[in-house]
């Protein structure tokens, strides 16, 4: 996902049938009753498994000290971007979709950060067959809508099905693909559930409660895919196509009760979501009220006074500003409500190679970014660590290599990349750089319009508004030639952090090849990869491939391997850091006496 998305990482070993035990950045105490200092604060190799039937039977494990009743209140700068779920392709949204979108599977959480993969709406994670091209999985009993109505194998394929919706751009496009067979042309494959027909890919069978799926292409991972948000349950007698995005139907503990766009949200109770299908959600408050606006130095400062209905506020993405860092870490009372995780993906630049198309420009731009000055501005080593390739340091496999000098010269080497722009008769390079318009941002860009032209190149600064940035960025015909992002695996393994940032199938407007990079032995090697069912095998060959787009081709310009730290108000319990979603992991959060 973008920045941050999918959170767990290194796959350790196979299991039967292609299913795949991983590990994960967690460790840390409960962020929630006992009062430390909590969330995943560092790697402790704690492992990600695949759950059993046992383990996908409801309710969840109880939060120590968790306790039902009140209202949570969350707060941040900025709306999220979608409810429906099949355009949701953001963790911020999915943090919040959480609490009223299911999945066929989903990541059960403790509180130490550890995470199981289980069947959510599903009685399992899934049987594969047929070399992991067929999967089947069965519904749970007892699953319905907010309105009474039972959730069903129809209504779980159609989430699916949407997909193909000419209105649905957001999303996640594995299945697609996977069910195809056709890479960047799934769309011709089917026109979408509109029009009375359905896939001939995906099967029911309501009176077993089964739904099964014939892939084009094998997937043994593919039971991790159906854990994303793009691929939820969506009734098909609710489906109001364009306008769901506003109000989604729930299946979950909430509904969406009130919204005013770019200012509040109200989550209030389900009261047809059963617990006993649900391993995955404590759903402790009665409420969760939203909003919208606050800058991050204006909510940290009422994390830190710490009054009236602010005690039961919790930071839903915003992180803690840097220049409020030290004076958290530094005052106990403050500092033992946050709460901090690493985030399992790479920050980065992504360059437009259909405007930028020497690679020597490419690699000009890179020796010459600012990573020192930048980091400082987002709070020094407690921002996180430079990134100088493109698989973050806990995915399997991962080497560590710098083949431009940026971990000796972190400030940015303006002379070098001076001289090869020279001899590449690249001087007064026209370079647009785009970046979603924050306090944050607003401050790295003065750096780095600094080194772009010491550099020798003609930089134009484009802020864009922070709402809707990913859209404007994932336009095929946008204008810019650099543009902020960064991305987390969409599901533990080093594949989901390549083949959306990098496949040359993964270009198209609301997609995440923002590089627009389509280069054949890159879209070769990805396939080719994908079907390792081994993780240490797959890890050395992403690992290499790794290397070699860094050497070869340059499409991005890796920044920081970032640490996201929150806070959350003294009445609020079970707050921890999510793993998955690099976000507060809203529904273990509970209301203190």
């Amino acid at each position: 996902m973008a920045i941050s998305r999918r959170n767990l990482l290194i796959s350790t070993s196979v299991a039967a049938g292609g299913s795949l035990v991983l590990s994960a950045c967690s460790g840390g105490d409960s962020g929630g009753g006992g009062g430390s200092h909590g969330g995943a604060t560092e790697y402790t190799n704690a492992s990600v498994k695949i759950g059993t039937k046992e383990d996908s039977t409801g309710p969840a494990p109880e939060v120590p000290g968790g306790k039902k009743g009140g209202t949570i209140y969350g707060v941040a700068e900025d709306d999220v971007s979608h409810l429906d779920p099949q355009r949701i392709y953001f963790a911020y949204n999915s943090s919040i979709a959480n609490l009223f979108a299911r999945c066929l599977t989903g990541y059960q959480t403790d509180m130490k950060g550890r995470q199981t993969l289980v069947g959510d709406l599903a009685t399992d994670t899934g049987t594969a067959s047929d070399g992991n091209k067929t999967w089947t999985f069965t519904l749970k009993d007892g699953l319905k809508w907010q309105d009474g109505s039972e959730l069903t194998v129809d209504d779980v394929r159609h989430g699916f099905e949407r997909g193909w919706a000419p209105f649905v751009t957001e999303g996640a496009i594995y299945v697609q693909q996977a069910l195809t067979g056709k890479g960047a042309k799934w769309r011709d494959a089917y026109e979408g559930p509109y029009k009375g027909k359905h896939l001939d890919s995906i099967v029911t069978d309501k009176a077993k409660k089964t739904i099964t799926f014939h892939l084009k292409e094998a997937r043994p991972e593919f039971n991790f895919t159906l854990a994303m948000h793009s691929y939820a349950a969506t009734p098909v007698k609710h489906d109001t196509k364009e306008k769901y995005d506003k109000a989604p139907f729930s299946c979950g503990p909430y509904i969406v009760k009130h919204r005013s766009i770019d200012k509040s949200m109200t989550l209030t109770r389900n009261k047809h979501w059963d617990p006993k299908t649900d391993p995955i959600r404590n759903a402790y408050p009665d409420s969760f009220e939203f909003e919208f606006g606050p800058t991050g130095p204006e909510s940290c400062d009422r994390f830190i006074a710490d009054q009236g209905k602010d005690q039961q506020m919790v930071a839903i993405y915003e992180p803690i500003p840097a220049e409020r860092m030290q004076k958290v870490l530094t005052t106990p009372d403050i500092k033992k409500r946050s709460f901090n995780g690493l985030s399992s993906g790479t920050y980065y630049f992504a360059i437009n190679m259909k405007r930028v198309t020497d690679v020597e420009v490419r690699k000009a731009l890179l020796i010459a970014w600012p990573l020192e000055q930048s980091r400082k501005i987002y709070g020094g080593t407690t921002a996180g660590d430079y990134a100088t390739t493109i698989l973050s340091p806990d995915i399997v496999g991962r080497e560590k290599f710098d083949l431009y000098g940026k971990l000796d010269k972190p400030e940015g080497d303006v002379k070098k990349a001076r001289e090869i722009l020279e001899k590449a008769g690249k001087l007064g390079t026209k370079i647009v750089y785009a970046f979603p318009r924050r306090p944050t941002y607003d401050k790295t860009k003065i750096v780095i319009e600094k080194n772009l032209k010491a550099a020798g190149f003609d930089p134009v600064i484009k802020p864009l508004n922070s709402t809707d940035f990913y859209d404007q960025a994932q336009r095929l015909d946008n204008k810019f030639d650099v543009m902020w992002f960064g991305w987390s695996p969409d599901w533990p393994t080093a594949y989901t952090m390549i083949q959306p940032m990098l496949d040359g199938t993964a270009i198209g407007d609301g997609q995440n090849n923002v590089s627009q990079c389509d280069v054949p032995w890159i879209n070769e090697a990805i396939k080719k990869n994908a079907v390792i069912s081994d993780p240490k095998e797959a890890g050395k060959a992403w690992a290499a491939l790794d290397k070699r787009i860094m050497k070869e081709v340059v499409p991005i310009i890796p920044e920081t391997y970032q640490r996201r730290w929150y806070l959350h108000g003294s009445k609020v319990g079970g707050a921890i850091h999510d793993p998955q979603f690099a976000a507060t992991l809203l529904h273990k959060t509970y209301v203190k006496a």
